[in-house]
């Protein structure tokens, strides 16, 4: 079982994914968690909605969800961004179908209502932020779906606590995914050649990472890498054995990566 998380960057390959997907579908079942980000910052742009992007205490970067962006975000991921890239990978032969974390109650978050963020020397409490964390999967959908020969194809939103839809992480909620269906491998494609040990030289890739390297290697992270790397601890300690960080942009992501042209972690 595989779990292929790949980021909602303008340059993703989505095209070169479908192709390798295609190709290994009747090898092994797999699971596709998909972002977003640059269909929902048109469609912001469009809707006139500003993205308020915030930096915790700790140095991880998240966005602040209030209602219009809680609107925006679901018109954006389960709605373009999920139906463009089901479209393409039917078009190569795939029976995919679009999920998100709130059908058949896929994945349960912890509402973070408060978010402390860091503005300049000072830190701060955003009040009503509608997000939350996902602490667990039910991944009986998914299960049968995969058993039925479909590649379910997943993205945020979840749901909280209360029922109440909170915009998520897919990178934490694609660990705990892997954890719940007991995955054995991870795939993380991205904008980047795999982990950069200085985030501005592409030459920098760290070719292999030891599980108690990790802590080490957060000092370096920057952006969204410091969640990836967050989530891939936690998919290690849920029972996945290897994880690759791969070039979403080039021809093949998901065969490169996994042959280890990027980053493999164990």
């Amino acid at each position: 079982m595989r779990i292929v998380k790949a980021g909602g960057g303008r340059n993703i390959n989505w095209d070169g994914l479908a192709g390798d997907l295609a190709e290994v579908a009747d090898r092994e079942k797999t699971v596709l968690i998909h972002g977003g980000n640059a269909v929902r910052d048109d469609l912001a742009a469009r809707l006139n909605v500003p993205v308020k992007r915030v930096m915790s205490p700790s140095g991880v970067s998240s966005v602040y969800t209030d209602k219009a962006a809680l609107d925006v975000f679901l018109m954006a991921y389960p709605g373009l961004a999920s139906t463009e890239i089901v479209a393409r990978l039917r078009r190569r032969g795939l029976d995919a179908v679009g999920l998100s974390g709130v059908d058949g109650g896929l994945w349960r978050a912890k509402a973070k209502r408060d978010l402390p963020v860091r503005e300049g020397d000072k830190t701060k409490l955003l009040r009503g932020n509608l997000t939350g964390r996902v602490e667990a999967a039910d991944v009986r959908l998914l299960e049968v779906m995969l058993e039925a020969g479909f590649l379910p194809v997943l993205c945020a939103p979840a749901l909280d606590e209360d029922g109440n839809i909170v915009n998520a992480d897919n990178d934490i909620a694609a660990a705990v995914t892997a954890a719940a269906i007991g995955a054995t491998t991870m795939v993380f494609l991205f904008e980047a050649a795999g982990f950069l040990a200085e985030p501005d030289d592409p030459e920098s890739r760290i070719a292999e990472i030891r599980s108690g390297e990790i802590e080490s290697c957060l000092a370096a992270a920057r952006g969204g890498m410091a969640k990836k790397l967050i989530a891939v601890s936690r998919a290690l300690a849920g029972g996945v054995r290897t994880v690759y960080f791969g070039d979403g942009r080039v021809e093949h992501p998901l065969r490169d990566a996994l042959s280890g042209r990027g980053t493999t972690i164990f």
